[in-house]
């Protein structure tokens, strides 16, 4: 339960709600990232991983940025969205006892993230370009299509696992 409203008056704060947000959102993502690597099997998922890692880094850094120009600091809120898809992740790492199971888990964990993150920068790129703030929008797009061609490499990697799960499907008694 909330205590405090963030009051959220018009685009802008709501902008500036959602972009500290975001840097939430990509901290966590560093942090779940390491783990996700370490319990890949599959090399390309493995190196996949290893390079969002490397990007993610960056996405914080560029969200930084923004919030610096907005508020003169970084400050974070919360994204209890992104924090359910980390818990989800775990129960299902967790879960899979067999390898090529785990890594189709996992990747449909990255998955489910990237799917948020391209959702989160489509509207904010949306927003900056609103709001008349073109080189946010162009940073938060730069962000958008990297969050797209992980998302992409990741199906790529899945095609593959997948049918390596599938061998171990139980029929149905």
């Amino acid at each position: 339960m909330k205590f405090f409203s963030a009051n959220l008056e018009d685009l802008r704060e709501l902008y500036n709600n959602t972009l500290q947000k975001t840097l939430d959102m990509e901290q966590q993502i560093t942090k779940a990232l390491p783990t996700m690597i370490e319990k890949a099997t599959d090399p390309a998922l493995k190196e996949a991983f290893q390079t969002h890692l490397q990007e993610t880094d960056t996405h914080v850094t560029r969200v930084q940025g923004i919030l610096n120009q907005i508020y003169g600091e970084s400050k974070t809120i919360k994204c209890k969205v992104l924090s359910a898809l980390v818990s989800e992740a775990e129960d299902s790492i967790k879960d899979a006892s067999d390898p090529s199971v785990r890594d189709a888990a996992l990747i449909g964990a990255g998955q489910q993230v990237e799917h948020h993150e391209m959702a989160i920068y489509g509207t904010l790129r949306t927003w900056a370009e609103i709001l008349g703030e073109q080189n946010q929008a162009q940073t938060l797009n730069a962000i958008l299509e990297q969050e797209k061609h992980a998302d992409s490499v990741l199906t790529g990697i899945s095609d593959r696992v997948n049918k390596d799960a599938q061998s171990h499907v139980r029929s149905a008694a």
